[in-house]
């Protein structure tokens, strides 16, 4: 098909809409004839001699293939040519006829690219020039964007789209050479895709293994014992891993509807699990904490009850039973417990308060009692060391008379008083058991037989020594005479000990 524009007016020719754009109104889209045919008659460019003559256009009721329909008169807009140097380059490429048929050289076959009569060679050449490179240009920029790594997203559709612009033989310039470079790109475009694909799944595997962390970690915590569980930090956790899951999904990679579906059932489960367990934690820790108030409250009524008593040895150890059972039982909540806690102890501090005034009033009392209770004190040890133990006796009972006569002291003072005269009381028994055993007859029957029996043994040892002595044996003799001396020692110890039980 030819390409052909005309104008009432004038013989300026209207530009023909570059490739992939739609024609304007009124003006059919060029066409370009079949690969491959050559209008008969047209030489090839570089042959010699006289050119032949193409055959003349036809008329207005015969338009040939390829010709642009005739259009009713416009206002013409300046045609889109290219640069002297484009048309240069073009004329390696091409050839226009005189009747203004444009032919482009494509494996050594011209193929009519259009016709733009009218007009001079350089423009008829420039105009399918800029067709050229207009696809050219396109071509130069994807490929710039497939060296930089671009986005390969509709790179081989655009491929695809430039390689039918080229194919339909419509423009001016190294069509065979264009071709190439579009075939080149598939290639690259195809690792490029590859790359990305990889690179998507690699993050792909990221954004998995991140969500399984945060599911695995979401497990963990609806696995805990809800009795260990400190539900404050785990549900402030969880929120923040729901928070993480809805970052992921929003802004994350797509890990396919299977992978993100399983993975989310898992969390939603452990979401649910937590939240049933927190649930009937704090069901239970409420009913726990009711129990335990109504029998704190118990104990409080009985400590109340107590609390006006003055049986003060009874009541305290009653007290001391009911703290017992208190430190028994369950905790009710903090707060509960803390004024539980306090009720309690009120009671008690009205009772012991209450003991202590009354302690109070009778150690004033007992001053007195106090100051001559010191007195018998000092007289009591006045006794010791004990040197007359008959008297020691006489005067101690006395002592204790009026001691009981004396009546109680003050508490802070009653251990005190009481240990000094045990003192003095533990002495004098003493003194008497040392008399009786002195005096006691088994005791002195023993000591004398046992001194008998040595001044037996001495006087045979005397004996020994001296027939020892008269033999002339100095070693015998001299070891009776250290047994001799141990023994008249021995004999001296007696004799002090039986005067002494004398």
């Amino acid at each position: 098909m030819t390409e052909r524009l005309e104008s009432d007016d004038q013989p300026t020719p209207r530009p023909v809409p570059g490739p992939g754009a739609a024609p304007k109104p009124g003006v059919p889209k060029p066409g370009a004839v079949k690969p491959g045919a050559v209008k008969p008659g047209a030489p090839k460019p570089g042959a010699t001699g006289p050119a032949v003559p193409a055959a003349p256009a036809p008329g207005p009721a015969a338009v040939q293939p390829g010709a642009a329909q005739p259009v009713a008169a416009q206002p013409a807009a300046a045609p889109a040519l290219a640069s002297p140097e484009s048309v240069a380059r073009a004329r390696a490429f091409g050839r226009v006829t005189e009747d203004g048929h444009v032919y482009v050289v494509v494996d050594g076959e011209e193929v009519l690219c259009g016709q733009f009569p009218d007009a001079t060679e350089d423009e008829a050449l420039g105009y399918f020039a800029r067709k050229y490179d207009d696809v050219e240009a396109q071509v130069a920029l994807l490929e710039q964007r497939v060296s930089a790594g671009a986005p390969s997203a509709d790179m081989l559709t655009t491929v695809d789209h430039l390689a039918e612009q080229v194919g339909q033989r419509n423009m001016l310039g190294d069509i065979r050479g264009l071709e190439g470079r579009l075939e080149s790109l598939r290639p690259a475009i195809r690792e490029l895709e590859a790359a990305e694909r990889a690179a998507h799944e690699a993050q792909r595997a990221q954004n998995v293994a991140a969500r399984e962390a945060i599911v695995a970690e979401a497990e963990q915590i609806a696995a805990q014992d809800p009795q260990r569980t400190q539900w404050k930090q785990s549900s402030a956790r969880m929120a923040e891993l729901f928070d993480q899951w809805k970052a992921h999904q929003k802004s994350g990679i797509r890990l396919g509807r299977a992978a993100e579906d399983a993975l989310w059932k898992r969390f939603r489960t452990a979401r649910t699990t937590f939240d049933r367990h927190r649930r009937a934690f704090f069901s239970q820790l409420d009913a726990d904490n009711a129990e335990a108030k109504k029998a704190k409250e118990a104990l409080i009524a009985e400590a109340e009850a107590l609390s006006g008593s003055t049986d003060w040895g009874a009541t305290a150890a009653e007290y001391r039973r009911l703290m017992d059972r208190w430190k028994e039982s369950k905790r009710a909540s903090k707060k509960d417990d803390d004024a539980l806690w306090a009720r309690f102890r009120a009671a008690q501090d009205k009772f012991f308060e209450a003991r202590k005034a009354d302690n109070d009033r009778i150690d004033e009392e007992f001053e007195g009692n106090l100051a001559v209770k010191e007195q018998l004190l000092a007289e009591a040890k006045a006794l010791l060391p004990i040197t007359d133990l008959k008297a020691a006796k006489r005067a101690l009972g006395d002592i204790l008379d009026r001691w009981e006569q004396a009546g109680k002291v003050p508490r802070a003072h009653m251990r005190r008083v009481e240990a000094e005269l045990r003192t003095v009381e533990d002495a004098v028994r003493q003194a008497e058991d040392e008399k009786w055993q002195r005096s006691n007859p088994e005791t002195k029957a023993r000591s004398n037989s046992m001194l008998s029996q040595l001044e037996t043994k001495i006087e045979d040892q005397e004996a020994a020594l001296a027939k020892a002595q008269a033999a002339g044996d100095t070693r015998r003799a001299a070891k009776l005479e250290g047994e001799l001396a141990t023994s008249r020692q021995w004999l001296e110890t007696l004799h002090r000990s039986a005067a002494d039980l004398r």
